[in-house]
């Protein structure tokens, strides 16, 4: 999940736009909270806000604009998808007010994109972001007066200033900057005529015309840069230890401690010591001892409805306690640790310390982005591979999200079965997990046709995470849970109970039997496990987590299940994501591959495990 949906008020005709453009990871959707009274989740890893976020905002004097939250941008000449819808909403709005929301620390970056805003004639407002981080002063009322706009220093986190901005949003002036690029590119100008920020992106996809222009813009900003106080990027402890968690070396050892404090918060917390809270004590002891009394006294001559309410594949017994009970701790406990994953800055320098790896597979650094976002959720990571720059990138990390890329709540119900095995258990279901991510896609770098494109990403600086901030997005993320996966637990649990009413159930698991049984070395009962992971792997890996705890699973079993679990196909919402994405025949291709591959791995690791005599846990 990338962002919330809004609920957004409706625009009266001729209702002013109000632009917030800006490079990525500069407060842009803060600050749209700020002027909108609405939430929108704020996260420090780039791509963020891929879709576009409206709302109505009063700016005063009974002034309201739309408030329009673009998708960040390094430049007006596009090199992404993203950049692109940036820019033509830029032109396709002439008349709408623009604030150009920068980070104060880094002042060159915004400056050149200011200096294309002026290229294209717009009007707008300068927003220096982040102040409360500012290491050096800026005068922004010189700095107004070089580049010809109004300029406001504010802090979103800290709400400061943002009600001066809000005056200066709606007052925006066209700048004063212009640059002599030379004979040359201002001969090749007049005669191409028209727009000239336009004219340079069209002069830019020559590679010698995009070099000098580049080359003089940066000249130009320095030339504004030497007339003021501006900061400098952030030294000290942060900065050192900004530095060296992307470093090719010293990072690994980083990217460890962070596995082992996740291991330790998620696994030993979440899907240790409050999922036996929640399970044996919460609904252990009351919930489900008093639902079964309840259904006994109401419904005990309708055994029908008494057991859809709390037997065996009952909607209380079941569903609910393995939404509630199993999963939803780990879930919490993950999106609390990701949420200070994203808010320090760490993701944007895993993704610089991984680029080479990703190299490999036909991808680079910004890919690692929605692979680790497909670690809340693969159906919005899926969505978010948008941010990548060529089709080979996307449709290479489409196949590897669906294929071994664990969501939040399956990864929570993984080591909740994985955790009392051991480290041998838990290596050979990573091994194989990374394995056929890598091997699967570094098979695809060389069939799928296409560029693998440039690596450019913006990496902000180290922060210390606001405790506020991520109490809200934890609070957003689990509601999203809450609303979207416990009702597929619920019609999973529904679809279990019509099958074994109707007798099919047990027919199913006779069908799947010599894959099960002969194969996989699993009980026949798996199978249900892996019907309803049709629906959603988490809730076929809380079946496999039922059945271990009832002494159903050996600890070779257990890790052959979660293996197949793990590379099974995905669930049907991001299944049908896929299909609107890659279209039909893709989503179908993807999901055929990939059933197969689980399964056919799942049946090597057994026979291998067999043959060689070993016994994990």
């Amino acid at each position: 999940m990338s962002q919330l949906a809004l609920a957004r008020a409706q625009p009266t005709a001729g209702t002013t736009k109000l632009l917030l453009v800006g490079n990525p990871n500069v407060g842009k959707s803060l600050l749209f909270t700020r002027l909108t009274n609405r939430y929108v989740t704020v996260s420090n890893y780039a791509g963020t806000t891929v879709e576009i976020t409206t709302a109505m905002a009063d700016f005063g004097g009974g002034e309201m604009r739309e408030v329009v939250d673009t998708p960040g941008a390094n430049g007006l000449t596009p090199q992404s998808a993203d950049e692109r819808v940036t820019r033509d909403l830029l032109l396709e709005n002439p008349d709408a007010d623009v604030v150009q929301v920068a980070d104060i620390g880094n002042l060159r970056r915004a400056l050149l994109l200011s200096l294309q805003l002026a290229e294209h004639d717009i009007a707008f407002t300068l927003c220096l972001n982040m102040s409360d981080e500012a290491r050096l002063p800026v005068d922004t009322a010189a700095l107004s007066d070089a580049i010809g706009v109004p300029v406001v220093a504010t802090s979103a986190l800290r709400r400061w200033n943002v009600e001066r901005l809000r005056a200066l949003a709606v007052r925006p002036r066209r700048a004063a900057l212009r640059i002599d690029y030379g004979d040359t590119i201002e001969d090749a100008l007049r005669s191409l005529g028209g727009n000239r920020g336009m004219a340079l992106s069209a002069l830019a996809e020559d590679a010698t015309m995009a070099t000098a222009i580049a080359t003089a813009r940066v000249a130009a900003v320095d030339r504004i840069l030497t007339e003021h106080a501006t900061n400098r990027a952030a030294g000290g402890f942060r900065g050192w230890l900004g530095a060296i968690t992307m470093h090719q070396v010293w990072g690994m050892p980083c990217l460890a401690a962070v596995l082992y404090i996740a291991w330790l918060f998620v696994g030993k917390l979440g899907a240790g010591i409050l999922v036996d809270f929640f399970e044996d004590t919460i609904f252990g002891r009351f919930v489900n001892p008093f639902a079964t009394w309840a259904a006994d006294s109401l419904f005990g001559s309708v055994p029908f409805v008494r057991n859809l309410l709390v037997g065996e594949y009952g909607l209380i017994t079941m569903a609910l306690t393995y939404s509630i009970a199993i999963v939803l701790p780990v879930v919490v406990t993950f999106f609390t640790f990701f949420g200070i994953l994203e808010d320090s800055g760490y993701l944007p320098r895993l993704a610089v310390m991984l680029h080479r790896t990703f190299r490999r597979m036909g991808l680079n650094g910004k890919a690692v982005l929605p692979m680790v976002l497909g670690l809340g959720c693969d159906t919005m990571a899926t969505l978010t591979t948008r941010i990548l720059d060529t089709k080979k990138q996307v449709v290479i990390v489409t196949l590897l999200l669906a294929l071994g890329v664990p969501c939040s709540a399956q990864l929570g119900v993984i080591m909740a079965l994985l955790g009392p095995l051991g480290i041998a258990a838990i290596s050979v279901w990573m091994g194989i997990t990374l394995g056929s991510i890598f091997a699967v896609g570094w098979l695809a770098a060389r069939i799928v046709p296409g560029d693998s494109g440039e690596f450019i990403l913006e990496v902000p600086p180290v922060r210390i995470p606001k405790l506020s901030n991520i109490l809200i997005k934890v609070l957003a993320r689990t509601e999203w849970y809450l609303k979207e996966a416990v009702p597929l637990f619920m019609a999973g649990t529904l679809l279990l109970f019509l099958l074994d009413a109707a007798h099919l159930l047990a027919r199913l698991q006779n069908a799947l039997a010599p894959l099960m049984v002969g194969a996989l070395g699993l009980p026949a009962k798996a199978s249900s496990a892996f019907v309803i992971g049709f629906l959603r792997r988490d809730y076929g890996a809380a079946g496999l987590y039922a059945m271990q705890r009832a002494g159903q699973l050996t600890p070779n079993q257990t890790v052959v299940a979660l293996t197949v679990m793990t590379l099974f196909i995905p669930c049907i919402a991001n299944f049908f994501v896929i299909v609107r994405e890659r279209g039909a025949k893709s989503g179908a291709a993807i999901a055929a591959f990939i059933l197969v591959y689980a399964f056919g791995m799942g049946a090597a690791l057994n026979a291998a495990l067999n043959a060689l005599g070993v016994t994990l846990g």
